[in-house]
């Protein structure tokens, strides 16, 4: 399994997995340009991808879905309230639309896939389990089931979202402050870290922080933050940052070369 995030933050988000000869794009919250421009670097094509997952309807996910519906045939998964969404939203969309039932495992190409629900301020958010890969940001706790299905993977890819005492002193609305804090909102380098060391308790032997605030946070702060819970246990996981604007390094889960 190989994963590179394409982009990652609150201005925009896309990541591919891949393994053998399937690939899927995880979010689409860049433009079809760049997109396209990454599967070109990555010696692949629009027409290599086995299939598109959502995880929910906020701008900075979906912004590219408009072009590329009008250019790809490749079918795009997403919760029911998610597909709903997207078909009212995007002309043309609804013929590619595949609804996901929640904690359910469905297989795209040879990648078996679990959407887990979260908790997020869009309808239908949800994160997914990709066999080894589990994806989680856009919720502002830990649910039940996303603690469930992570349990043990070997790689995580999770929302550090803000610093708390930098978004509460920063120059963000008092609504917004309280939106980001809530319960329906993101998470903080804090409760990333709680759940980062008990994922690698159960397992976890990489993890791949995402979804970084530009104003409310940095990537030196988040990695801080988690490092310093993962410092106690007897053998860490791996640490990064996804990079906000460019293409990631490879990530993978077993000891296979990637393409670049």
């Amino acid at each position: 399994m190989e994963l590179h995030t394409l982009a990652s933050g609150s201005s925009g988000n896309a990541a591919l997995l891949s393994r053998g000869g399937t690939h899927i794009l995880l979010d689409a919250g860049i433009s079809c340009r760049r997109i396209t421009a990454a599967l070109y670097q990555l010696g692949l094509t629009p027409e290599d991808l086995s299939g598109i997952l959502i995880t929910h309807c906020h701008t900075d996910h979906i912004s590219g879905l408009n072009t590329i519906v009008k250019h790809w045939d490749v079918p795009i998964h997403a919760s029911g309230e998610t597909c709903r969404q997207l078909d009212y939203r995007i002309a043309g969309i609804g013929r590619r639309l595949c609804p996901l039932s929640m904690d359910e495992t469905i297989t795209v190409g040879s990648i078996p896939v679990t959407a887990f629900s979260t908790s997020h301020d869009a309808p239908g958010a949800c994160g997914y389990r990709l066999d080894d890969i589990g994806f989680l940001t856009d919720t502002g706790y830990i649910t039940d089931a996303a603690e469930d299905a992570l349990s043990g993977v070997p790689l995580l890819v999770l929302e550090a979202n803000h610093d708390i005492e930098t978004l509460r002193s920063g120059p963000y609305p008092y609504y917004l402050k309280q939106r980001i804090l809530g319960s329906r909102g993101h998470l903080s380098n804090e409760a990333a870290a709680d759940f980062a060391r008990r994922s690698a308790e159960r397992g976890t032997r990489e993890i791949l922080l995402a979804h970084l605030s530009r104003e409310n946070n940095t990537p030196v702060m988040a990695y801080d933050t988690v490092a310093r819970a993962l410092s106690f246990l007897d053998t860490p996981p791996e640490l990064s940052v996804a990079p906000r604007d460019e293409m990631s390094r490879c990530y993978r889960t077993e000891e296979t070369p990637c393409r670049k």
